[in-house]
This record gives structure tokens, sequence and C-alpha cells, in this order.
């Protein structure tokens, strides 16, 4: 990893002139988080490679611009199913690896809980390319139910029902066995037990019963709340034993056939997943030493993702898939051997681990505040203000000895120009010019204080942030990425393209909403690798007449599905890509949401919005304020403005 002394390259740097597209990946770290789908060519340009380095390929710019070419617009979602495909089969082969060299004698069963992500397009890709590993679907709603019992058309895949039941749910979920679906429902509450019975005589049918037990055991990571003996979820031990008690008085004990625990989500130590798991399996071996025989252990979710590379944050996980496996199988067996209790099917529930690396959102930067000044633009006379002659003179004396010193003077100095403009003794011209000093002083600090090594570390990071840019992005933190807001989830974010040049400016992200929060302000910080989150991205200087596109990666779990309205900022255009030997293929493209359908979601309807504006051009017609020949213009940019997409859209 390379660490660079300053976060700006002077001119005549050597590092500038030696700048190259490894030292980009390694800025970024591209080459941890990406999990060998993502690299840089010699282009200096992102390119998928969902099939390793030796693999067929797609640069990520020359696919943007294709897509613009036909009609895809910026900011777009692009899925990548081949990805899809490469992660189902990497944890079932560590799986499989797993229960080969600890010789278990039970399978493995993958869950792919449809909350993560439901669209229909990916849910169809997840069955078809798990149809060799029996991949299963599950449920956390009766909506996702309905859902869950039309696509699954692998035969003897699992169907797992979970979250809150109502009789209609349990029905229905009864009755699909009789479509020969492998529906099992989980008895989240112990009032449940007693509809899934009701159902079964109604119908005369055995259902297959699961019971979720509420471990003492805490996971780890952002979520840790979802687990522990406060969770929202499961039965205690009293109530496990009760509902044992209840299958044995209806004589149906034989229905229970899974055991159901859950860690948590994005755990990021394995030593909370090990934990989790002696203590889940005991459950499981003692329902069977209470009469029971369940066949199944589903150890629900938790297998994280690396967001940032780093194996030290919640964003991150110190340990790798076959290492997860491998626990998961090791404990399994041991605690049962122990026991005498015979080797359980493992099933899980990842989601995110399946399909979090698939998608890419990529958005254009329409303009920026910067704020960094390099150049003064004037000399300080003696008619000019007291202020201005001391900036000069800071200004001129400025070094490496009086760094400190100097900042803090011109700092006081910024604050007391907000109190001497108030009280009217500063012009606005006066204040202006006091301004620019400032910020061409404080540019100079930094390099001075990034290049003066440890001593100046901290006030170095403080003139970062100070100095950072502010880039206008086309998108919307609330709809593409909520977790980034909600929870300060860290997404790898970058630029696709001009990875050959050294980007030479630090920049904020902000997004269109109108909210302070519509920004992303906390980055990986990938060439140190530690907990520490930049405040700032390096980022490339913006040509107005040629598109900035940036990229944020590793999007595909939960944030289309949380994404939320702001500012009435629907889903973007999205557009499903497979890499082939030849190129690629556009296999759906899914249209962002448009105003008028942003609109209906809060009742607002387009006729009577039209009609609104029409009897005003009418109205403002007969009074003279406005031509009819305005009024038609008008009218046509409103229908025009309905029917179009919520971001903004770049001039033919």
């Amino acid at each position: 990893m390379i660490r660079r002394t300053a976060p700006f390259a002077a001119k005549g740097n050597t590092d500038l002139d030696n700048w190259s597209i490894e030292k980009s990946k390694d800025l970024y770290g591209i080459g941890t988080w990406g999990s060998g789908f993502f690299d840089v060519n010699a282009s200096g340009n992102v390119m998928v490679t969902p099939f390793g380095a030796k693999g067929p390929n797609v640069d990520v710019l020359e696919l943007v611009r294709d897509l613009q070419e036909r009609g895809i617009r910026v900011p777009m979602l692009i899925r990548f199913p081949d990805i899809t495909k490469a992660r189902i089969e990497l944890i079932g082969n560590c799986f499989a690896k797993a229960i080969q060299d600890n010789n278990y004698k039970g399978a493995y069963r993958g869950v792919y809980p449809i909350k993560v992500n439901q669209q229909r397009h990916l849910v169809e890709e997840l069955i078809k390319f798990g149809q060799a590993n029996r991949l299963g679907l599950e449920a956390g709603s009766k909506p996702e139910l309905l859902v869950v019992l039309a696509m699954m058309n692998t035969p003897d895949a699992l169907i797992i029902c979970n979250g809150f039941k109502d009789a209609e749910y349990i029905e229905t979920a009864i009755l699909s066995q009789k479509l020969g679906r492998n529906t099992i429902i989980v008895v989240d509450r112990a009032s449940e037990l007693p509809m899934i019975i009701a159902a079964a005589k109604k119908f005369n049918t055995r259902p297959k019963i699961g019971l979720r037990a509420k471990l003492h055991s805490r996971g780890a990571g952002k979520w840790v709340d979802s687990t522990g003996d406060r969770s929202k979820f499961g039965l205690t031990p009293l109530e496990i034993v009760e509902c044992v008690e209840t299958l044995k008085k209806e004589e149906m004990l034989d229905c229970l056939e899974l055991l159901h625990f859950h860690i948590g989500s994005q755990i990021p130590s394995i030593s909370s997943v090990k934990g989790s798991l002696k203590e889940g399996t005991r459950f499981y071996t003692e329902l069977h030493l209470m009469g029971a025989r369940p066949k199944f252990i589903d150890v629900g979710g938790g297998l994280g993702v690396d967001y940032d590379g780093s194996g030290v944050t919640d964003s991150s996980i110190n340990y790798s898939e076959q290492e997860y496996a491998n626990d998961v199988v090791s404990i399994v067996q041991s605690v049962c051997d122990e026991r005498g209790v015979p080797h359980p099917d493992i099933v899980t529930e990842a989601g995110r681990a399946l399909v979090a690396h698939h998608s890419l959102l990529v958005f254009n930067v329409l303009g920026l505040n910067e704020v960094q000044k390099k150049e003064l633009m004037f000399q300080a006379s003696k008619d000019d203000h007291r202020v201005i002659q001391e900036l000069q003179y800071v200004y001129e004396q400025l070094n490496d000895k009086n760094l400190h010193e100097f900042y803090h003077d011109v700092m006081h100095i910024k604050e007391t120009t907000l109190q001497l403009f108030t009280f009217g003794v500063l012009s606005l011209t006066q204040r202006a010019k006091i301004e620019h000093m400032s910020w061409v002083i404080l540019t100079r600090m930094e390099q001075l204080a990034w290049a003066g090594g440890a001593d100046s570390e901290d006030l170095a990071k403080a003139l970062q942030d100070l100095l950072s840019d502010t880039y206008f992005c086309n998108f919307s933190v609330f709809q593409s990425m909520p977790d980034s807001w909600a929870v300060g989830q860290l997404f790898p974010v970058m630029p696709i393209h001009r990875l050959t040049e050294e980007p030479t400016r630090k920049a904020i992200l902000v997004d269109l909403t109108c909210d302070s929060d519509g920004k992303i302000g906390q980055f990986i910080d990938a060439a140190t690798g530690s907990k520490a989150k930049k405040t700032a991205l390096e980022v490339h200087s913006v040509d107005p007449s040629t598109p900035y596109y940036m990229g944020v990666f590793l999007v595909g779990a939960y944030q289309e599905i949380l994404g939320d309205l702001h500012n009435l900022f629907g889903d973007t255009d999205a557009v499903h890509i497979t890499i082939t030997n030849a190129g690629y293929t556009v296999d759906h493209v899914v249209e962002g949401d448009t105003v008028t359908e942003v609109l209906s979601y809060v009742q607002y309807q387009r006729p009577e919005l039209i009609e609104g504006i029409r009897r005003a051009s009418e109205h403002s017609i007969l009074k003279g304020t406005i031509t009819k020949a305005e009024a038609r213009l008008l009218m046509r940019h409103y229908e025009e403005g309905l029917s179009g997409y919520t971001y903004l859209e770049e001039q033919e």
C-alpha cells in the first residue's frame, strides 16, 4: 500500500509525473474490497471482471457511454448477474469443501432472504444460478411469501417462512405444500404455533414446522441489537419447551423439522459467529434429546461483506467465506457428536454476501464548490484594512517553522472578520479580499503540514477537512445508498475513469436533495487500512465540458429496497449486463421512475396537476401577464417534466 506525504501534488512533483494505475488502485483500495470482481485497465478505467483477471471483462466507462446512447440515463444502477452466479458458487463450494474435509454427514442448503433485494430479475437469476445447489428462498412477510411461492421452481429447494404471521399467511404456506413446495413455517412467536396446528387440522395436512430460538449470545457490528435476549424475534428456552410439549400432545412432534437462530447481519468478527453457533447447536441437540427429530439447523444470516477491505471495522470482516463455512460445519459437527445426535443439513440465510457485490451505482458530477486557492490574486496596499495587511505579512513570511503559530492567527482573523463585517467595520469588498487571502494561505499551510511529518499530521488533517471541495453529484443518497446516511455504512466510492492521472483534489460528495445530510462525507482509508475514515475523497479536477463519472460499489444488498423518495427523487434507471467473450449483452432494462409515477405515490394525479396549470394559464392570459405562445410553451414543458426522469438529465 502507498501512503502519500501530501494530499495534493505540487507543480513539478515527481509523484505527479510518475503516477500510475497501481497507485490509483492502492489509493481507492479496489484490490481489497473488489473481491476479484473489479479492476483497472490500461486505459485507466474501472473494469468488471466476474470471471477473474484472465476472463472476459467490460470497461465500465465504455459501458456507461454505450448505455447512454441506448437512452439509459445517469444516475444508473448497473447489475452484473455473472457476479451473483460467482457468489452463489463460491459459498456453495466453501461449504462443500468444509463438509468433505470434516467428513460431515449432512448437506448444505442455502436460502436467500428476499428482503435483502426483492427485484424480480435478481430473484429469477438467483433461482436459475442456484439450481445446482438447491438454493431456496426465505420470506419474512405475507407479500414476500406470495412472491416466493410463485417464483420458486427448484425441486426440493427450501422455502423458509419467517416474520409476523396471521392465519392467512399460515394457511397459504401450509396449502403450498400441496403444490409440491418444500415450505417450512418457522415459529417466531409462541402464539403462532396454535394457528399452525389449527390450519393443519383444517386442511388435513402434516405441516413442516421450525422453531426459532432466541439466543443469549449477541452478535457484533452495526446490527448487534437484532440479537440477544432483547431481540425482536425468537422463542425463550421456556417457550421452546412448551412448544415441544404442545406438539407431543397433538401427536405432531414429527412435524418439527428445523431449528432456527439468527446472529445478526454483517457480522465483522468470526469470534461472534463461533459463540452463537455453539449455543444455537445446543438448542438443536436438546430437541433431539426431548424426542423430536429435526433434520435442519438454520444458522440464519450474518455472513458479512468486506466493504472497505480493512478487516477491522464494522464495514469489514476479519474472516473469509471458507473460514466461515469451516467454523459452521465443524462447530455443528462437534456439538452434535458430543451429544450423539445425527448431523443435520445446514441451512444459511446469506443474503448480503450473495448480492452486495453485483450492483454498481454510476453518477455524474454536475459541478463543484472549490475552496482551495493556490494563487494570490492581488497584493495588499497601504490603503487596505489592517487585517488585509496582516494576512499579506503571513503570506510572505509563512514557513514550516511558524506554521502552527500562523495557522492560529489566520483562524482568529477568519472569526473576527465576521464580527467586523456584521458591525459595519468592513465593507463587502474588504471581506471578500480577506476570505480569498485566507484560503490561499490555508492551502499553502496544508502542503507544509503534510510535508512536516508526524509533528504536523493533526494540523494537516484539520486543514484537509477545511479545504475539501464540494462536488455536486447527480444522485440521491436517500434513494440509492440509504445505509450510508442511516447507519454510517461505508461503501467503496471512486472515479470510474482517469485513473492514469493523479487525483489532485479532495472533496466531499453532495447529492441533489435539499438536505444537509444528503452527502457522502466518510470514505474508506485504503492507504492505511485502519479503522480511520477519510473525511474527503481524492478526486480529479472537473472540466465542465467533459463528464466526470463516479461509482459507488457493492450496493446490491438492501439499498434499493430501503431507498426513499426524499425530495421525490425516485428509482434510477437499472440495467442487467451479462459479460461474454464477445463483449456483453443487455439482458434487462428497468426504467427509473418518472415524475408522474413518483407524484402518484404521494397521491398527486397527472390529469389534475395539468388541469391546475391550464386553468392558471387561462386566467393569466385574460389578465395579460402571459401570452398564448408562452402559455403553450409552459404547458409543453410542464407535461414533458411530468413524463421525465426525476434526476437531472444531460442535454442532448
